[in-house]
Protein backbone atom coordinates (compact mmCIF):
# COMPACT_ATOMS: atom_id res chain seq x y z
CA UNK A 1 0.00 0.00 0.00
CA UNK A 2 1.37 3.35 -1.04
CA UNK A 3 2.07 5.92 1.61
CA UNK A 4 -0.25 8.88 1.71
CA UNK A 5 1.09 11.75 -0.28
CA UNK A 6 1.99 14.84 1.71
CA UNK A 7 -0.30 17.81 1.40
CA UNK A 8 0.97 20.59 -0.85
CA UNK A 9 3.18 23.11 0.91
CA UNK A 10 1.23 26.22 1.86
CA UNK A 11 2.44 29.62 0.56
CA UNK A 12 3.59 30.72 4.02
CA UNK A 13 5.60 27.50 4.44
CA UNK A 14 7.15 27.93 0.99
CA UNK A 15 8.20 31.46 1.87
CA UNK A 16 9.79 30.35 5.14
CA UNK A 17 11.69 27.56 3.41
CA UNK A 18 13.26 30.06 1.00
CA UNK A 19 14.72 32.16 3.84
CA UNK A 20 13.98 35.62 5.13
CA UNK A 21 11.36 36.43 7.71
CA UNK A 22 7.60 36.94 7.74
CA UNK A 23 6.59 39.48 10.40
CA UNK A 24 3.05 39.96 11.59
CA UNK A 25 1.94 43.21 13.25
CA UNK A 26 -1.07 45.46 13.59
CA UNK A 27 -0.32 47.03 10.19
CA UNK A 28 -0.26 43.67 8.40
CA UNK A 29 2.17 40.91 7.45
CA UNK A 30 5.53 42.06 6.13
CA UNK A 31 8.05 39.79 4.43
CA UNK A 32 11.71 40.78 4.80
CA UNK A 33 14.00 39.85 1.92
CA UNK A 34 17.77 40.23 2.34
CA UNK A 35 19.97 40.76 -0.70
CA UNK A 36 23.52 40.39 0.55
CA UNK A 37 27.04 39.62 -0.61
CA UNK A 38 27.41 39.01 -4.32
CA UNK A 39 24.51 38.47 -6.72
CA UNK A 40 25.14 35.03 -8.17
CA UNK A 41 24.20 34.52 -11.80
CA UNK A 42 24.65 31.65 -14.22
CA UNK A 43 27.98 30.61 -12.69
CA UNK A 44 28.27 29.16 -9.19
CA UNK A 45 30.67 31.12 -6.99
CA UNK A 46 33.01 29.62 -4.41
CA UNK A 47 31.69 28.32 -1.11
CA UNK A 48 33.64 31.02 0.75
CA UNK A 49 31.73 33.81 -1.03
CA UNK A 50 28.55 35.13 0.54
CA UNK A 51 25.96 35.16 -2.25
CA UNK A 52 22.35 35.86 -3.13
CA UNK A 53 21.16 33.30 -5.66
CA UNK A 54 18.75 34.64 -8.26
CA UNK A 55 17.15 31.23 -8.84
CA UNK A 56 15.99 31.37 -5.21
CA UNK A 57 14.87 35.01 -5.23
CA UNK A 58 12.82 34.98 -8.46
CA UNK A 59 10.28 32.30 -7.44
CA UNK A 60 10.21 33.75 -3.93
CA UNK A 61 9.12 37.14 -5.28
CA UNK A 62 6.41 35.49 -7.38
CA UNK A 63 5.18 33.60 -4.30
CA UNK A 64 5.10 36.80 -2.23
CA UNK A 65 3.14 38.63 -4.92
CA UNK A 66 0.52 35.87 -5.11
CA UNK A 67 0.29 35.05 -1.39
CA UNK A 68 -2.71 36.37 0.53
CA UNK A 69 -0.62 36.00 3.68
CA UNK A 70 1.82 38.78 2.74
CA UNK A 71 0.80 42.46 2.67
CA UNK A 72 4.14 44.12 1.90
CA UNK A 73 7.79 43.51 1.09
CA UNK A 74 10.84 45.04 2.83
CA UNK A 75 14.12 44.61 0.93
CA UNK A 76 17.32 44.94 2.97
CA UNK A 77 20.36 45.55 0.75
CA UNK A 78 24.00 45.06 1.61
CA UNK A 79 25.59 43.89 -1.63
CA UNK A 80 28.85 44.41 -3.50
CA UNK A 81 27.08 43.81 -6.83
CA UNK A 82 27.55 40.80 -9.06
CA UNK A 83 25.97 39.31 -12.17
CA UNK A 84 24.30 42.07 -14.20
CA UNK A 85 21.53 40.04 -15.84
CA UNK A 86 20.64 38.25 -12.59
CA UNK A 87 20.52 41.58 -10.74
CA UNK A 88 18.38 43.20 -13.41
CA UNK A 89 16.03 40.21 -13.44
CA UNK A 90 15.44 40.56 -9.69
CA UNK A 91 15.04 44.34 -10.02
CA UNK A 92 12.49 43.98 -12.83
CA UNK A 93 10.39 41.55 -10.80
CA UNK A 94 10.39 43.84 -7.75
CA UNK A 95 9.46 46.88 -9.84
CA UNK A 96 6.57 44.95 -11.38
CA UNK A 97 5.00 43.92 -8.08
CA UNK A 98 1.62 45.41 -7.20
CA UNK A 99 2.10 44.88 -3.49
CA UNK A 100 3.79 47.66 -1.47
CA UNK A 101 7.59 47.41 -1.57
CA UNK A 102 10.25 49.41 0.28
CA UNK A 103 14.03 49.03 -0.02
CA UNK A 104 16.67 49.97 2.54
CA UNK A 105 20.37 50.21 1.69
CA UNK A 106 22.53 49.23 4.66
CA UNK A 107 26.30 49.06 4.45
CA UNK A 108 26.39 49.14 0.66
CA UNK A 109 24.29 48.87 -2.47
CA UNK A 110 27.08 48.80 -5.00
CA UNK A 111 27.16 48.25 -8.76
CA UNK A 112 24.09 46.19 -9.80
CA UNK A 113 22.82 46.87 -6.29
CA UNK A 114 21.86 50.35 -7.51
CA UNK A 115 19.00 49.12 -9.78
CA UNK A 116 17.91 46.79 -6.97
CA UNK A 117 17.73 49.70 -4.53
CA UNK A 118 15.54 51.83 -6.78
CA UNK A 119 13.28 48.97 -7.92
CA UNK A 120 10.99 49.27 -4.89
CA UNK A 121 8.12 51.74 -4.72
CA UNK A 122 9.99 53.68 -2.01
CA UNK A 123 13.72 53.59 -1.31
CA UNK A 124 15.71 54.44 1.82
CA UNK A 125 19.41 54.59 2.58
CA UNK A 126 21.20 54.65 5.94
CA UNK A 127 23.42 57.74 6.46
CA UNK A 128 26.58 55.58 6.58
CA UNK A 129 25.68 53.39 3.58
CA UNK A 130 27.51 53.74 0.27
CA UNK A 131 26.70 53.11 -3.38
CA UNK A 132 29.29 52.61 -6.13
CA UNK A 133 28.24 53.71 -9.61
CA UNK A 134 30.55 52.63 -12.41
CA UNK A 135 30.46 51.55 -16.09
CA UNK A 136 29.74 47.97 -17.09
CA UNK A 137 32.83 45.80 -16.76
CA UNK A 138 33.70 42.13 -17.13
CA UNK A 139 36.50 40.05 -15.69
CA UNK A 140 38.27 37.24 -17.49
CA UNK A 141 39.01 36.79 -21.19
CA UNK A 142 36.90 38.77 -23.65
CA UNK A 143 36.95 39.10 -27.43
CA UNK A 144 38.62 42.37 -28.41
CA UNK A 145 36.20 43.32 -31.19
CA UNK A 146 33.81 46.23 -31.92
CA UNK A 147 30.86 43.90 -31.30
CA UNK A 148 32.02 43.39 -27.70
CA UNK A 149 32.16 47.13 -27.11
CA UNK A 150 28.68 47.53 -28.62
CA UNK A 151 27.37 44.75 -26.36
CA UNK A 152 28.76 46.47 -23.28
CA UNK A 153 27.11 49.71 -24.34
CA UNK A 154 23.75 47.97 -24.77
CA UNK A 155 23.94 46.48 -21.27
CA UNK A 156 24.95 49.85 -19.84
CA UNK A 157 22.02 51.54 -21.59
CA UNK A 158 19.64 49.02 -19.98
CA UNK A 159 20.99 49.83 -16.53
CA UNK A 160 20.86 53.60 -17.07
CA UNK A 161 17.32 53.39 -18.43
CA UNK A 162 16.12 51.28 -15.52
CA UNK A 163 17.70 53.43 -12.81
CA UNK A 164 16.56 56.76 -14.24
CA UNK A 165 13.01 55.52 -14.83
CA UNK A 166 12.67 54.22 -11.26
CA UNK A 167 14.26 57.14 -9.43
CA UNK A 168 14.47 60.93 -9.63
CA UNK A 169 18.05 61.16 -10.88
CA UNK A 170 18.51 62.42 -14.43
CA UNK A 171 20.33 60.44 -17.09
CA UNK A 172 22.98 63.18 -17.33
CA UNK A 173 23.63 63.05 -13.57
CA UNK A 174 23.80 59.28 -13.47
CA UNK A 175 26.19 59.08 -16.43
CA UNK A 176 28.30 61.79 -14.80
CA UNK A 177 28.71 59.62 -11.71
CA UNK A 178 29.31 56.54 -13.83
CA UNK A 179 32.08 58.07 -15.97
CA UNK A 180 33.85 60.17 -13.34
CA UNK A 181 37.64 59.82 -13.11
CA UNK A 182 39.77 60.31 -10.02
CA UNK A 183 37.03 59.21 -7.60
CA UNK A 184 37.95 55.52 -7.34
CA UNK A 185 41.50 54.26 -6.90
CA UNK A 186 41.43 51.51 -9.53
CA UNK A 187 38.31 52.20 -11.55
CA UNK A 188 36.18 54.78 -13.33
CA UNK A 189 33.07 55.75 -11.40
CA UNK A 190 31.86 57.34 -8.17
CA UNK A 191 31.17 56.32 -4.60
CA UNK A 192 28.27 58.22 -3.02
CA UNK A 193 26.90 58.02 0.50
CA UNK A 194 23.52 58.45 2.19
CA UNK A 195 22.93 62.21 2.01
CA UNK A 196 24.31 62.60 -1.50
CA UNK A 197 22.30 59.62 -2.78
CA UNK A 198 19.14 61.40 -1.61
CA UNK A 199 20.24 64.87 -2.73
CA UNK A 200 20.86 63.71 -6.32
CA UNK A 201 17.47 61.95 -6.48
CA UNK A 202 18.81 58.40 -6.71
CA UNK A 203 17.25 57.34 -3.38
CA UNK A 204 13.99 58.73 -2.00
CA UNK A 205 14.84 59.27 1.67
CA UNK A 206 17.53 59.06 4.31
CA UNK A 207 16.67 56.74 7.19
CA UNK A 208 16.99 53.34 8.77
CA UNK A 209 14.79 50.42 9.78
CA UNK A 210 12.08 52.34 11.64
CA UNK A 211 11.69 54.82 8.79
CA UNK A 212 11.50 52.10 6.13
CA UNK A 213 8.99 50.04 8.11
CA UNK A 214 6.88 53.11 8.90
CA UNK A 215 6.70 53.95 5.18
CA UNK A 216 5.85 50.35 4.29
CA UNK A 217 3.08 50.23 6.90
CA UNK A 218 1.52 53.37 5.41
CA UNK A 219 1.69 51.90 1.90
CA UNK A 220 0.08 48.67 3.15
CA UNK A 221 -2.77 50.58 4.76
CA UNK A 222 -3.36 52.60 1.59
CA UNK A 223 -3.35 49.39 -0.47
CA UNK A 224 -5.80 47.68 1.90
CA UNK A 225 -8.22 50.63 1.68
CA UNK A 226 -8.08 50.50 -2.13
CA UNK A 227 -8.83 46.77 -2.12
CA UNK A 228 -11.84 47.27 0.13
CA UNK A 229 -13.28 49.93 -2.20
CA UNK A 230 -12.79 47.84 -5.33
Amino acid sequence: MEEDKKAPTQPQEQIKELGGALMEGTAGKIYTLTIIGQIEGHQVLSETTKTTKYEHVLPLLATIEESDEVDGLLILLNTVGGDIEAGLAIAELISGMKKPTVSLVLGGGHSIGVPLAVSAKRSFIAPSAGMTIHPVRMSGTIVGAPATFAYFNQIQDRIVEFVTSHSHITQEQFLGYMMATGELATDVGTMIYGKEAVACGLIDKLGSLGDALGCLHRLVQINQKRRKKS
